[in-house]
């Protein structure tokens, strides 16, 4: 995008060598350290809109290439067992984990070399902690490979086709390496506040998988996507390395010979990060070892119903990827009340993002899948199937949502907390206890179900002490807040299903509901007194502005 301001592009002007610190360190003031101006959280929000749009849309389009390409069958329940180590590693290295010990770590180091700290802290911590990461990265990703057998056994021990999975768990396990990688890049740009290239990577991620398929499918069969996960993972290293490097080095000018070596966090708030985000998976892993008892295709249907019913969840946490830094910042500058303020409204128009996408998948969950994926090897059994396990499925979808958001502030401050694990712990065991009692009777929609109370249950513990261990926000404000877009989102749902049930085509069904689920929602939650854009408008209006580079 050649619109883009300087702040989300990665084209900021390298120092030149002769150049004086004062003028380098105000630049760097005016950029990586100073409170953002309202016009720059929008934009970088555009921007990552745009490209998380593009990725999901490519996602999309790779769950379709391997429907098409494979069906919902024992072959596809092969791959997407060996597909677990992927979401594991997105969730642990890129999206959770360790972005939220990172990007305020380094949001952190950013601001100390704005500041005028000796030598530059930034390369410093890079240069401490990148090592050891990639060796433990490295490291993993061969236990991994080497245990394969033994994890496809413990992933899913009623799998009728081990060996294929086995194949393909070896194939993915280099995923552990690459996203690890891409990982450290995305949480430095976004401490920079560079927004472009972090964004773009599933893009060339996605892009590799759907080329894999189609090129090698023919011939090697499901293996091709598997291949195409250990390719699209290097894409995605090679996706940030030039803004990266251009971030490290534009700043070398205004650096002192005598830096000290930046001290890494403490093991202690690692260890409670990387706990949780391993917790939270724990939610794929007793769905998959549940599903695997069930008839074959059991758990083909859960992966594509919920890799459509994420689509909300991924954007409506797009604005708390953009803000993360910000958040972290105010509170390594004590400036709490900035903090609380940011992170109450965020919560509140999270909530009403996914709200409104609930809404829509629940109306109209037959359209989508139908014109999604029936076609080729997927059939109308199999779309009947997957819209049922949408449906409900798409009931937690606020409680994933909210756990994505509040999670950040309990770790903004760089402080560790065993609470979230603790809550986490508490939604895993709602999730296995409801999955085994419903499993047998009403099978994969049980295991949904189990999801969608589990993930809720844990929102409502994250929510509960978020005061006393995170961002002091005032949750009864919030959740009065959030009480319109849930009423609001009830209503549309319900008129958007009575109207698209009563036309036979998908086209115009899928039309007609999404048509009449935004006419109802938009009006009740979104505008008036009380309502989202209002409560947006009286915050960003008191975010202190600063003159744009």
């Amino acid at each position: 995008m050649t619109t883009t301001p300087p702040h989300v592009t990665d084209s900021a002007a390298t120092p030149e060598p002769g150049s004086v610190v004062p003028t380098a360190r105000a630049t760097a003031e005016s950029t990586d350290a100073a409170p953002p101006t309202r016009r720059f959280l929008a934009r970088a929000t555009l921007v990552t809109a745009v490209l998380t749009a593009i990725g999901s849309l490519l996602g999309l389009g790779r769950d379709q290439a391997l429907s098409y390409l494979f069906g919902a069958g024992s072959e596809t329940d092969a791959f997407l067992v060996a597909w677990t180590i992927p979401e594991f590693a997105a969730t642990l290295l890129i999206e959770d984990g360790m972005a939220i010990v990172l990007v305020p770590m380094l949001s952190v180091a950013v601001a100390r070399r704005a500041q005028g700290a000796p030598g530059d802290p930034v390369r410093s911590l890079v240069a401490t902690t990148l090592p050891r990461l990639s060796l433990a990265f490295a490291g993993v990703a061969a236990l991994l490979m080497a245990g394969a057998p033994y994890v496809v056994g413990v992933l899913a021990p009623g799998l009728s086709d081990p060996g294929l999975a086995v194949y393909c768990t070896r194939l993915t396990a280099t995923c552990v390496f690459t996203f690890g990688l891409a990982g450290y890049c995305s949480a430095a740009l976004r401490a920079h506040r560079r927004f472009t290239a972090p964004a773009a990577i599933y893009v060339a991620y996605n892009a590799a998988i759907i080329a894999a398929m189609f090129v090698l499918g023919g011939a090697w069969g499901v293996r091709a996507a598997a291949v195409g996960v250990a390719v699209g993972g290097a894409l995605m290293i090679l996706a940030q390395l030039p803004s990266l490097f251009r971030e490290l080095r534009r700043k070398a000018a205004a650096s002192v010979a005598t830096a000290q070596p930046e001290r890494p966090l403490g093991l202690a708030l690692v260890s409670t990060v990387l706990l949780f985000a391993l917790c939270r998976q724990g939610q794929v892993l007793i769905e998959r070892f549940i599903g695997s008892t069930l008839p074959a295709g059991a758990i083909s249907h859960l992966n594509y119903a919920q890799k459509v019913a994420q689509i909300p969840m991924t954007f409506s946490l797009m604005l708390c990827t953009v803000t993360f830094p910000v958040v972290a910042q105010a509170l390594a500058e004590g400036d709490t009340e900035r903090a609380r303020e940011r992170v109450e409204k965020d919560l509140v128009l999270v909530a009403s993002i996914v709200l409104l996408g609930a809404a829509a998948i629940v109306a109209c969950a037959p359209q989508i899948t139908e014109l999604l994926f029936q076609r080729g090897a997927f059939t109308a059994q199999d779309t009947a199937a997957t819209a049922g396990v949408m449906r409900v499925y798409a009931l937690g979808l606020l409680g994933h949502s909210m756990v994505g958001a509040l999670i950040r502030s309990y770790f903004s401050s760089r402080r560790p907390s065993w609470y979230p694990l603790a809550a986490m712990a508490a939604g895993i065991f709602v999730t296995s206890l409801i999955g085994a009692l419903t499993a047998d009777g009403w099978g994969v929609r049980g295991i949904a179900a189990a999801n969608a109370a589990g993930i809720t249950v844990t929102a409502l513990l994250l929510l509960h002490g978020v005061s006393g261990r995170g961002v002091p926000i005032r949750v009864r404000q919030v959740v009065a807040d959030m009480s319109r877009p849930v009423r609001a989102a009830v209503l549309a749902c319900v008129a958007g299903l009575f109207c698209a049930s009563r036309v036979d085509s998908p086209v115009l069904g899928l039309a007609l509901g999404l048509t009449v689920v935004s006419l109802v929602f938009v009006p009740l939650a979104w505008t008036g007194s009380g309502g989202v854009i209002p409560a947006l408008r009286s915050v960003t209006r008191r975010l202190p502005h600063v003159r744009n580079r």
